[in-house]
Order: structure tokens, then C-alpha cells, then sequence
């Protein structure tokens, strides 16, 4: 894997103890002013939810913790592996829920229907949404939030599914790009299989977020920061020696993606209209 540039390295470094800590406190502020103290979330075996694990754990205490595993059929054992070594190392209540049965009910007969086999992108965005339902379902059971797992770089890009795996009650993780993840990941202890694995959704068989994507989360990293943290054009990133293709893509993505970061759009005919004209604080009247 391609490393990043020096000087970007530099200036995406974070100092993982301070920030460990304000994303710990961000989490028990958040959930403890709402009158909650419990959370949940997916742990997938990747190294995002095992983050967002560690660091709910940290705030929280694992009394108030849980996991919940979704593997489908032809999920990777190894990814199943991996969740379980974090569960184990955290000592955090867990659950299994295999989403094969309600995923597999579907495309039969939507398959049928259609005339035709669900490509890998609505079996994929199916299997998120699926899972999506499983934690609110079980957030209603416990009465507890949903912790997200979706770093910066994803949502930039919009790497994951509307409704899907993009929602939650609060993330912890979202303002940290993919190179920031793995360096808070290795300071909590995150395990090592985690942290050196190839990253992946794991929807269908050898498939990896890098692949499919079509390139790496350092290409990612360094160009996304430039754009959105630096406010530089893609005009003068392309200046700065960066292909000048794989910039306007990564920019082109970000735009047409913009639609997953928001809450729907409202047709507006009144004065005050929700989202637009009539927007309070998530917390306004705790």
C-alpha cells in the first residue's frame, strides 16, 4: 500500500491520547443528555466498528455496551474472527444475528418478479439496510443509541449505504479520516489482525473497499483533506503533482454524494420550512 506523503502525514497526525479522549466525552455527553446510557452497534471484524467499540467501551463502561454481529452466509469467517477477538478483548455483551434468512426471502421473490438476479450493489445496500433494521430494532429493545461507524473519508466519498450503514444516533468516528482511524485504533489496542487486514465491506467474496473503489483511502486521504480541509482547488492540488484524473473523480464523488450526508429534501410552500428555515440544535429542549 502506498504511503502517504510526507508533509500530509504530517498534518493528518493526530494526538491520539487528546483525541481519544474528546471522542470519549463527546459520547458520554451525547448519550447521557438525552437521558440514555446504554449504546449498541454493528461490529463488523473491520477496523471502524472495532474504533467506535473501543472508544464506546472507554466512555461507557462495557455494563452499558453492546455488540451485535450480522454475518450473512457469505460473509468471511475471518471477519466474524475478528469481531469476536474485539468482543473478547473488550468483555462486552454481544449478539449474533444472521441476516441471511430476511435477505435471501427477498431477492427470491423480488428476483422472480424482476425477471432477473440483483446485481452485487442492491444485494450489498440490501444486506446495510437489513442490519440497519436489526440495531434500531434492538436499540428499541434496550433502550439504547445507535453508535455509528462510518470514518470521514467514507462519507465523503459516500462510501456506504443511505439508511444503511451511514446511519446512527451519534458517530464518534466521522470526523476522522481513514489514516486518522488507524492511528487511534492502534493507540486504544485495537487487535493487530484488524489494523493490518485490507479493508473491506466483506458483501460478496474477495471484495475490498480499495478494489472496488478504485483507489487507495491514502489517495483518498491526501487529496479529500487538501479539497475540504485546506480549501484548496482542484486546480492546485492537480498543481501540487496529484493525477489530475483521479482528483476531479474524487471531487466528482463527493458532489454527487453530497445527498447521503443530508436529511431529505422538503418541497418548500410555507414560511418555516424543516431543514431549511425552521432548524433548531439535535439537542434543542433537552
Amino acid at each position: 500500500m502506498r504511503t502517504l506523503k510526507p508533509a500530509i502525514e504530517q498534518a493528518l497526525r493526530v494526538n491520539a491520547p487528546f483525541a481519544t479522549s474528546v471522542l470519549e466525552g463527546f459520547i458520554r455527553e451525547e448519550v447521557h443528555k438525552v437521558g440514555f446510557k446504554r449504546v449498541l452497534f454493528g461490529l463488523s471484524g473491520g477496523i471502524d466498528s472495532a474504533l467506535s467499540a473501543y472508544l464506546a467501551t472507554r466512555a461507557l463502561g462495557k455494563e452499558s455496551i453492546h455488540a451485535v454481529l450480522m454475518p450473512y452466509r457469505t460473509s468471511s469467517q475471518s471477519s466474524l474472527d475478528d469481531a469476536m477477538e474485539v468482543v473478547r478483548d473488550l468483555e462486552i455483551p454481544y449478539t449474533v444475528v444472521d441476516i441471511s434468512g430476511p435477505v435471501d426471502a427477498y431477492f427470491e421473490t423480488m428476483d422472480k418478479a424482476l425477471g432477473e438476479r440483483a446485481s452485487n450493489l442492491r444485494r450489498g445496500n440490501r444486506m446495510a439496510r437489513e442490519r440497519m433494521v436489526t440495531l434500531y430494532d434492538l436499540s428499541a429493545a434496550q433502550n439504547a443509541l445507535v453508535v455509528g461507524t462510518s470514518n470521514k473519508t467514507e462519507l465523503l466519498l459516500g462510501y456506504g449505504t443511505q439508511f444503511g450503514d451511514m446511519a446512527s444516533a451519534l458517530n464518534p468516528i466521522g470526523d476522522l479520516y481513514k489514516s486518522q482511524v488507524r492511528q487511534i485504533s492502534r493507540y486504544v489496542g485495537v487487535p493487530s489482525s484488524i489494523l493490518d487486514k485490507a479493508p473491506s465491506a466483506d458483501l460478496w467474496a474477495d471484495q475490498t473497499d480499495e478494489k472496488e473503489l478504485g483507489f487507495t483511502y491514502d489517495d483518498a486521504d491526501e487529496i479529500l483533506y487538501q479539497w475540504v480541509d485546506l480549501r484548496l482547488s482542484p486546480e492546485e492540488i492537480v498543481e501540487r503533482g496529484y493525477d489530475e484524473a483521479l482528483v476531479k473523480h474524487i471531487v466528482t464523488r463527493v458532489q454527487r454524494n453530497q445527498y447521503k450526508r443530508r436529511l431529505p429534501i422538503i418541497a418548500k410552500i410555507s414560511s418555516r420550512t424543516i431543514g431549511i428555515d425552521f432548524r433548531y440544535s439535535r439537542d434543542w429542549g433537552v
